[in-house]
């Protein structure tokens, strides 16, 4: 069950108004900062600026590949447990727009896990620790402990809870 805010539009859709919503300054800062970073070769000048200058909760250790993309409006909703590993091009969204509402939700990843390259991470859901999330798969729906999951939609293949 993914855990959204939902803020309901009034006649136009909310993409078409979205700095009522959020300010342009902000928008500018977070595209510079992650832009940077999505081609910054160390994952840890990666994780020392995203952290600091986008509030990003980052564990210990975490490594974010090459263009990973963290939301562009909210990336400070963003929580990962130490030494995770985030894939090349994978996308953490913790915003949606749709035509007539708009919603957002923290992202929490756990620690000692894995996504593989090419997620995409919706608003509002928990992957757990030590879990393992396949390559190109959408996670719509909370991961547990342990657990191995790939496709699309996301389905929980084994359970490891050793």
């Amino acid at each position: 069950m993914r855990r959204l805010k939902r803020i309901k539009a009034a006649g136009v859709n909310p993409l078409w108004n979205m700095y009522q919503t959020i300010s342009r300054f902000k928008i500018v800062k977070n595209f510079i900062v992650i832009e940077i970073g999505r081609y910054c070769p160390s994952t840890k000048w990666k994780h020392k600026l995203y952290s600091s200058l986008l509030g990003m909760k980052l564990g210990d250790n975490v490594s974010l590949a090459f263009r990973a993309m963290p939301d562009l409006m909210h990336p400070e909703r963003i929580h990962i447990g130490k030494n995770s590993i985030i894939g090349y091009n994978t996308v953490i969204l913790t915003h949606e727009y749709l035509v007539d509402e708009y919603r957002i939700g923290d992202v929490h990843i756990g620690h000692d896990t894995m996504v593989g390259a090419n997620v995409t991470i919706l608003p509002g859901v928990v992957i757990g620790d030590h879990a393992v999330i396949g390559a190109g798969s959408v996670v719509s729906k909370d991961v547990p402990d342990h657990s191995i999951c790939y496709g699309n939609p996301l389905i929980v293949r084994s359970r490891n809870n050793e």
